[in-house]
């Protein structure tokens, strides 16, 4: 079964082919096509990746993708964009267009370019505003860890750290790119992600455990939530590529692993299926609860044998 960029492509390709799109004529946009086929902006993104990358349409500057191949001699610009000036744009603005461009097609389909295009102004225009691009992707981390704030709740230093995760868990859910674009051994100081850091820090501190040993506990909690929330993007964009999800993905995977199993003897695999089978629905947000109850059970056995009983 091809996956849905395949097919959208598919069809357009038909389309050029047939010359019911004859050269020069714009191609849907990609928000025509999330409209036409119901799927996401990735998606559609791809489709028309996967033409250009065949040369059967090209981007013309002020027009959109249009049929057949970029002339050689074409200018990179069609029109020059509006130098913008100060006053024109806001360091919001530019924030929340790259924040749209990353949660519609990840993070390596944002350039400094591809900002200044959707706001149609110079590429130079953005440097006033936010900087670079290392600059702007901090800015949009402190953005988007903004909309979900540490809850400011009392209780024991077990529910604190739990409400400091799932914070940081919504907020990778809500943004797929999030996860890769923070940092465990370089922590980026930002002013809306310090207070999940210290929330936790705070109620480790109620054991009396030495500096080192807090800072630990902290780095070993997010670092958990960040390693589960990396594969919410790269399973996203499977389930994009193949059109099927883990679990349909796994059941076409059952009979090889069958095989595997009587061929190496993996006694393991082989008790799970006695006596009545085993199905196993996998999930990621029960994976993520799962694991951070493991975490916390570790975290609470670690601090107490450190320093003072639990409180």
């Amino acid at each position: 079964m091809a996956a849905p960029y395949q097919e959208i492509a598919a069809e357009l390709r038909r389309q050029i082919t047939a010359g019911e799109l004859k050269p020069g004529d714009r191609i849907p946009s990609t928000r025509a096509l999330v409209r036409t086929y119901g799927v996401a902006m990735a998606t559609a993104t791809k489709a028309l990746t996967a033409l250009r990358q065949e040369g059967l349409v090209h981007s013309l500057p002020g027009v959109g993708t249009v049929v057949g191949t970029r002339p050689p001699s074409s200018p990179l610009r069609a029109r020059p964009a509006s130098a913008a000036p100060p006053g024109f744009l806001s360091k919001e603005e530019v924030v929340r267009t790259a924040l749209s461009i990353a949660d519609a097609e990840g993070l390596g389909a944002l350039s400094m370019r591809r900002v200044a295009t959707e706001l149609g102004v110079s590429t130079m225009a953005l440097y006033r505003y936010v900087g670079g691009k290392e600059a702007l992707v901090l800015q949009m981390v402190d953005v988007a860890i903004g909309e979900f704030p540490m809850p400011r709740r009392s209780g024991s230093w077990r529910a604190v750290i739990e409400a400091a995760a799932r914070a940081q868990w919504a907020a990778y859910k809500a943004h797929l790119w999030l996860a890769s674009a923070v940092s465990i051994g370089r922590p980026q100081v930002l002013p809306n992600l310090l207070p999940h850091t210290d929330a936790v820090l705070r109620a480790v501190g109620g054991f009396g455990v030495d500096a080192n040993t807090s800072m630990y506990a902290a780095i070993t909690v997010f670092g958990y939530v960040r390693g589960v929330a990396l594969n919410l993007e790269t399973e996203a964009q499977a389930e994009q590529d193949t059109g099927l999800t883990a679990d349909e993905w796994a059941d076409q995977q059952a009979g090889r692993l069958a095989e595997l199993i009587v061929e190496q003897d993996l006694a393991g695999f082989r008790a799970l299926a006695d006596p009545d089978g085993f199905e196993f629905d996998f999930d990621l947000d029960q994976l993520f609860e799962f694991g951070l109850g493991i975490v916390l059970d570790g975290l609470a056995v670690t601090l107490q044998r450190r320093r003072t009983p639990l409180r």
